[in-house]
């Protein structure tokens, strides 16, 4: 069901748009319509930071224990 809306844009403006709508063999409603449905409808999508702080955080009994540990078998491995 289409419902009416009225806008207030610069005429020049209006003009243009008008033009552009007739070049692409469309309508300056259906350019708005197009135009809010980019935004409305958009799939949220994430980036890889926000996926990655999405995930479960695992639960890390002594984070200075395995600081150490992990000095440690470096320090054996490569010997410092």
């Amino acid at each position: 069901m289409k419902a009416k809306l009225n806008l207030s844009i610069d005429k020049q403006l209006l003009t243009q748009a008008k033009a552009y709508a007739a070049q692409k063999h469309s309508s300056v409603s259906e350019l708005v319509e197009n135009y809010f449905k980019t935004f409305v409808n958009k799939p949220s999508k994430k980036g890889i930071v926000q996926l990655i702080e999405s995930l479960p955080k695992p639960e890390i009994a002594d984070q200075e224990d395995l600081k150490k540990r992990y000095l440690e078998d470096n320090a054996k491995k490569y010997g410092f």
